[in-house]
């Protein structure tokens, strides 16, 4: 019997706070691709990632399980879980003070099983909504509950899908909260507490209150080991098998397309990407020119229900083309310069190729090619739910239209080239444009 078999039937006979704790275990088993890569006495030896049966044991950002391509500028923290016949994880939460906040619930393929966003979440009695109610107090207190289950979910009940048990089989699931820009830098969450996760069975006799983990597990430092080893490689192969569809072949480089698929990515339904895929060259940069849709800037004091806002969020981000595929630096929309058109200037490039006319000019956004022994990058814009009146020139009208980016979005897509940094030095960006990137 494999190991994640064994734990998922142990599971079975167990209390629902057992239950969490050994899915937790467990991941390391189901991420290393093959069911028998960890031996079962090394898997059971393994002390639970920072605490045994804690919640949000697994964050990822740019800094922790920088994996899949993740936004600087969003955290992610990670609930693996198992649901029996009869069993449900309720969550008690705050709304975060930030730009955007979901939860998101995926497969033991990391593919989307159901998303429940801020502004679906209603509040509780006598709380408000800040995503979804522009009245409501900057600042306030908003308190909210919501429910996964197993199976059909009801939104308007605050309800989440996630996987149901399957025969005698319970098979394992990824609860994820995402937080965008929260308003504090400093507060990952947005600067009120995790959400408190519960687990219960049948018509709620049974209930476990599962702690909150006192700080995530970061694999890198972890001590070598078998945990440690099934983690690194299991990313590896599961996201690197995903990725590696997710590029439509026999398009030049330096130019933004539509990915041919981000299933296995943790792909969040709200967000929708162009890509184009680049490779370093000594002296060479790339330049990339757009148009910005407007956004709340929430850093600022803007609401995030902005009515005026074209979307709730949008990036640019460079990311390493090689598993596990993490993101060397994003320039979110309030971190990236404009001139007085509102158009976009990025100049990727490594140190020694970075021309001085573009860190001294006031519109240019400087994004680093990271390490330049990882000679493929690819660069992606994010365009994160678009108002109706900017719908078409988005790139989530591109994507369900299957449309060319270039014709549909029109000033809002981003043209790219590559560039010498003497070229770049001599004319800025219309140099490079006029002259072919040479």
């Amino acid at each position: 019997m494999s190991v994640s078999s064994a734990l998922l039937r142990r599971c079975g006979r167990t209390t629902p706070r057992a239950r969490l704790r050994a899915a937790a275990l467990v991941v390391a088993a189901l991420l290393s691709g093959t069911a028998g890569a960890i031996p079962a006495a090394a898997t059971e030896r393994a002390q639970a990632p920072t605490e045994a049966g804690c919640a949000w044991q697994f964050m990822s950002n740019n800094t922790v399980l920088n994996v899949a391509f993740p936004d600087a500028n969003a955290t992610y923290w990670v609930l693996p879980y198992a649901l029996g016949a009869g069993e449900r994880i309720e969550l008690t939460g705050q709304y975060p003070h930030a730009r955007y906040m979901s939860l998101n619930t995926y497969g033991t393929n990391f593919d989307t099983v159901d998303t429940l966003r801020d502004n679906q979440i209603a509040p509780d009695p006598g709380s408000a909504n800040p995503f979804a109610a522009a009245s409501a107090t900057p600042g306030a207190p908003g308190y909210w509950h919501a429910t996964v289950v197993p199976g059909a979910a009801d939104h308007a009940a605050n309800q989440i899908r996630g996987l149901p048990a399957a025969g005698q089989s319970t098979p394992l699931g990824f609860l994820i909260i995402r937080v965008y820009v929260p308003d504090d830098p400093n507060s990952a969450p947005g600067g009120v507490p995790l959400p408190q996760v519960t687990l219960v069975r049948g018509n709620g006799a049974v209930r476990a209150t599962v702690p909150t983990c006192a700080g995530p597990f970061d694999p890198a430092a972890a001590p070598n080991g078998p945990v440690k080893q099934a983690l690194t490689t299991g990313f590896d192969s599961v996201i690197a098998g995903a990725a590696a569809g997710a590029f439509p072949g026999n398009v030049p480089e330096a130019t933004f397309v539509n990915p041919a698929s981000t299933s296995g990515l943790f792909p969040n339904g709200d967000n929708k990407y162009l890509g184009a895929g680049l490779t370093y060259q000594p002296g060479r940069i790339v330049v990339v020119r757009g148009h910005a849709p407007t956004f709340p800037d929430t850093r600022a004091g803007a609401p995030p229900t902005e009515p005026a806002a074209q979307v709730r969020y949008w990036s640019m981000c460079q990311n390493d083309q090689v598993s596990p595929y993490p993101v060397v630096a994003c320039a979110a929309d309030f971190q990236t310069r404009l001139d007085a058109a509102g158009d976009y200037t990025y100049v990727v490039a490594a140190p020694a190729d970075l021309p001085a006319r573009a860190t001294a000019d006031p519109t240019v956004t400087v994004l680093p090619w990271g390490s330049t022994t990882v000679a493929k990058k690819v660069l992606f814009l994010r365009h994160m739910l678009p108002s109706a009146q900017f719908y078409p020139q988005s790139v989530q009208a591109s994507q369900d239209q299957h449309s060319d980016p270039a014709t549909s979005m029109g000033a809002y897509y981003p043209e790219a080239t590559y560039c010498s940094t003497a070229t770049f030095e001599s004319g800025g960006y219309r140099a490079c444009f006029d002259s072919g990137g040479r």
